[in-house]
């Protein structure tokens, strides 16, 4: 059976057991989230050792070069030196702002130490002192200096309580990333463009329209955004306004429960886009937020239309602690 070794002690892993289940079981204090591939959070490196090719799927190539890899879904076959990620991955960061967008989401921005290469839509796992760690998308644009994130209030939520109701400007926080293919790339400028979140998988999505535009996009650009209830919306002044500056610009909310029929659209925003657009041949599209939604919205983009090359989605993974 395969072992790690973890900051000087030997951990031997059990039958089928990954590095982060085996360094959670021995008390080790390992940044992790969604454990399953997604948010990038257990990032790790092998000092020594060969890396399965599922631990770093989906990682830059300049990471698995330098061994970094996935802990979470890290299976070894053989015994593997492990360390804690450098300096060149994580940066220490400080909130700059607070600012509540709606009831139960808060906008934070982050200065980080050094300046962090991304694009807008793409995310990073935040890590405070002890180890926690979850991943928000990036809805600020390259050049704005700060990162801008969306936190939702989770019930019972570590993090996100920690920001809603204890976070000030002023405090100290590490940045991991950034990770994920979720962002406009500059091209087919008149290609139409569909965008779809829920909650605040509205983050990315802000972040993807203001780079498309940004980057002179001549195309339509179709924004839906869906929530629970009329209060579960929110940045609706903002989007207004960016629809009103720019004719090819259409945003539209909608909601499960409490429309009032006028400007919000009532039902589920799947059934509503579709119903706006049954064919979509020749669209690019950009679908975030829950992951049921963002799988099932995938296929029937596809289905109608959309080749799947053009189909660019974030399932926002929930913690599994």
């Amino acid at each position: 059976m395969a072992a790690i070794e973890f900051e000087g002690r030997s951990v031997a892993l059990r039958e089928g057991e990954t590095v982060l289940d085996a360094l959670l079981r021995n008390d080790e204090p390992v940044a992790h989230s969604c454990k399953a591939g997604s948010c990038g959070s257990c990032l790790l490196r092998a000092a020594a050792g060969v890396v399965p090719a599922r631990a770093q799927s989906g990682l830059k190539d300049s990471w698995k070069a330098q061994g970094y890899f996935l802990a979470c879904v890290c299976r070894p076959e053989s015994d593997l030196k492990v360390t804690r990620v450098g300096a060149d991955a994580q940066l220490g960061a400080t909130i700059t702002a607070l600012h509540r967008l709606s009831d139960n989401v808060m906008q934070v921005r982050l200065h980080c130490d050094s300046p962090m290469a991304f694009r807008a839509g793409q995310y990073v796992s935040v890590i405070r002192e002890g180890g926690l760690s979850r991943s928000y998308s990036i809805a600020s644009l390259p050049d704005h200096g700060d990162l801008e994130l969306h936190v939702r209030r989770i019930a019972a939520g570590r993090m996100s309580g920690w920001f809603h109701d204890q976070a000030k400007v002023g405090d100290r926080v590490s940045v991991l990333g950034p990770s994920g293919e979720c962002f406009y790339v500059p091209g087919r400028e008149d290609q139409p463009l569909l965008l779809v979140g829920t909650g605040t998988g509205l983050a990315p999505l802000y972040g993807i329209l203001r780079d498309a535009l940004r980057h002179n996009h001549r195309g339509p650009v179709h924004l839906f955004h869906g929530a629970v209830h009329p209060r579960g919306l929110y940045l609706v002044d903002e989007l207004r306004h960016l629809a009103a500056v720019h004719p090819h610009v259409e945003y539209t909310a909608t909601v499960l429960q409490g429309g009032d029929g006028g400007e919000v659209e009532v039902g589920a925003i799947d059934h509503v886009v579709l119903n706006r657009f049954p064919k979509l041949t020749g669209f690019r599209g950009f679908v975030c937020g829950d992951p049921s939604l963002v799988q099932t919205l995938k296929k029937k983009l596809f289905l109608s239309g959309m080749a799947s090359r053009d189909i660019y989605a974030d399932a926002f993974v929930p913690s599994a602690v």
